[in-house]
């Protein structure tokens, strides 16, 4: 009974306690009471025991009464009473160290997205899921700048130089260095000033309080908010705008090798989540036919008149885009150790189907959560009226959308793509369409069911 008269003081002093330290002292206090409170139940638990073996409990365990009589002096009873006050205990401790850590402000620990894709594979759309989340500094194709200065070098950059050049960019963007950037966008930002970084305004966090600066004239913007007027994107305020974020977020269709990626998963100040979406090629390809006409002008040819010879290295090009997709993914699926809990890899069309339920499973692996704008964007944006789907539109009727190009596209064009990227689609549950018919069948599908195992 002494324990019993002594636990008042002792929650007052602990909660005192609680109330005075940091949000970081909370969490170790919490701990520690835990611990102390589940040695004393223990050793309730085993007196408690003890009783229960006296020649009265052995009798009253043995009786056919549904309740057991009270231990001689109440003592058993007591001390039940006694076990189930010291659960409740824990349970409003756990409360209230929840309650003081929310009033410090603390969403938990620091956390960078990293959204790894290739072009017309809906990045830009499940990129717009964090870019909603107020609390994440969110960018936009930020090797865009990267991507123009190496290919403009004497002799091009090879593919691993690049690579690693894109890493080491994303790494410092990551880490709120900003003025990474200022190497590469052209013209070089005079007083860290520029109305030149690429989709400024595709990034919230480059368009609000204090990074929108109020406009000047007669600066022309190439690239410019797209919700209220900002003056030239000063990157120290952007800078200093991502360090007060609690989180990270970026997107690239830039880097597919998933392997040069291990240095910035095992850098000590990231924390990092990477997402691999991925979608299907012959899709893929389709949409690119669209939006970059000129780049497929011999493609185009082929499917209308059939005498402009495809040639072995576009062909080539095509099943090395997606050999590169492929071995990433492989690597991401067998989950080495460093990789471990720090891989996610997402199907385009699934997202299109259902976009919230992937949106909480996005969030929930990067272990960030949903907050209700993002919910909202997200259902506002996914049943899009049909003046709403351009080609760079990310709003659209995605569950109508996702697999309307296999009604377009012609079958020989659909072979050569399954041709080139057989293996590929094998992995990510694409099947395979055996004639015209089947290709533009809408009863028949073309996704096998995503894999659990995905999550890794």
């Amino acid at each position: 009974m002494e324990i019993r008269r002594a636990l008042p003081q002792d929650v007052r002093e602990l909660l005192h306690y609680l109330k005075m330290k940091s949000k970081y002292a909370v969490l170790l206090v919490f701990v520690i009471s835990l611990v102390i409170i589940e040695k004393e139940n223990n050793f309730i638990s085993r007196v408690s025991d003890k009783l229960k073996q006296s020649p009265q409990a052995l009798a009253e365990a043995n009786s056919t009464e549904l309740s057991p009589a009270p231990a001689k002096n109440g003592s058993l009873a007591s001390l039940q009473e006694l076990d189930a006050a010291f659960s409740q205990l824990r349970s409003h401790l756990y409360n209230i160290t929840l309650q003081l850590a929310g009033d410090t402000g603390d969403p938990g620990p620091r956390r960078h997205v990293l959204l790894m894709a290739t072009t017309r594979t809906g990045s830009s759309f499940v990129g717009e899921f964090f870019n909603q989340q107020g609390s994440i500094f969110y960018l936009f194709e930020p090797l865009w700048h990267v991507e123009k200065t190496v290919n403009f070098l004497p002799g091009g950059a090879s593919a691993v130089g690049s690579a690693l050049v894109y890493r080491d960019v994303l790494k410092q963007l990551l880490l709120c260095d900003l003025y990474i950037l200022e190497n590469f966008i052209s013209p070089v930002p005079e007083g860290h000033l520029t109305p030149f970084l690429f989709r400024r305004g595709s990034s919230h966090s480059l368009c609000e309080e204090p990074v929108c600066t109020p406009s000047t004239k007669k600066v022309f913007e190439k690239y410019y908010c797209k919700n209220r007027r900002c003056g030239p994107l000063n990157i120290t305020l952007a800078a200093e705008a991502c360090r007060r974020k609690q989180h990270v977020a970026l997107k690239t269709v830039r880097i597919r090798q998933l392997e040069f990626l291990q240095p910035l998963v095992e850098d000590p100040r990231l924390d990092l989540r990477i997402i691999q979406l991925v979608r299907d090629p012959r899709a893929v390809l389709a949409s690119r036919m669209v939006a970059f006409s000129g780049k497929y002008e011999t493609w185009k040819k082929w499917v209308s008149e059939g005498e402009a010879p495809l040639w072995g290295e576009e062909v080539q090009r095509l099943r090395g885009n997606c050999e590169s997709i492929r071995v990433s993914a492989e690597l991401g699926l067998r989950r080495p150790g460093w990789l471990r809990g720090r891989y996610m890899l997402v199907r385009y069309e699934d997202v299109a189907r259902t976009p919230l339920q992937k949106a909480r499973e996005m969030f929930r692996f990067a272990g960030l959560p949903l907050t209700r704008q993002v919910e909202e964007w997200i259902r506002k944006n996914t049943q899009a009226p049909p003046d709403g789907n351009g080609v760079y539109s990310t709003c659209k009727n995605s569950s109508e959308q996702f697999d309307k190009w296999r009604f377009g596209m012609p079958f020989k064009l659909a072979q050569v793509v399954q041709d080139a990227c057989g293996p590929a689609m094998q992995l990510f549950g694409y099947k395979l369409a055996s004639s015209p018919a089947a290709l533009a069948n809408r009863s028949f599908s073309l996704l096998e069911e995503a894999q659990p195992a995905w999550v890794t």
